[in-house]
């Protein structure tokens, strides 16, 4: 009899804490998102920033991170500035308003990601255009550098040299 006791004593405490996980995800709707501050601030994509400022302060870090790496010469410095103006993300792109979004038929909303897309490719070649100069003005040695800390593999671009 004790054993059925244990055996039912810990059922119960299973089923317990299944149904409050369960309430707890039924009770957010479903386009909504968890609280970030539960989940450790913003999505690890945005590598712990918060803000577009914070961004740009990392992408600022990052840069100078690798032009250290490189000991670029003097005769390389107008080509780094090229390429980092033209690689750094800008104010350009913004996510579409939510509200306008749902107001689109499914058709639209094609259109409108199909266009997205168009552009997001456009900055992609121009941004492969500014590397490609870039590199070529690397010794061999720079451009091995360039290679390992460049958009090292990483996930979502996120690769001025591994951090």
């Amino acid at each position: 009899m004790n054993k059925f006791r244990k055996t039912l004593l810990i059922g119960v405490t299973v089923l317990g804490l299944g149904s409050t996980a369960f309430i707890t995800h039924a009770q957010t709707s479903p386009g909504e998102r968890p609280d970030r501050a539960a989940m450790g601030g913003h999505h690890k994509w945005h590598g712990g920033a918060k803000s577009p400022e914070q961004m740009k302060e990392r992408i600022a870090k990052r840069q100078a991170e690798l032009h250290d790496k490189l000991k670029l010469d003097a005769s390389q410095e107008s080509a780094w500035q090229a390429f980092t103006a033209a690689t750094t993300p800008n104010d350009q792109w913004k996510r579409p308003d939510r509200a306008e979004w749902e107001k689109l038929s499914a058709p639209e909303r094609m259109e409108k990601q199909l266009g997205m897309m168009k552009e997001r490719e456009a900055r992609m070649t121009s941004r492969l255009a500014a590397t490609k100069t870039f590199y070529a003005t690397l010794t061999p040695e720079q451009q091995k550098v360039f290679n390992e800390s460049f958009m090292s593999g990483r996930r979502h671009g996120k690769g001025y040299g591994k951090s």
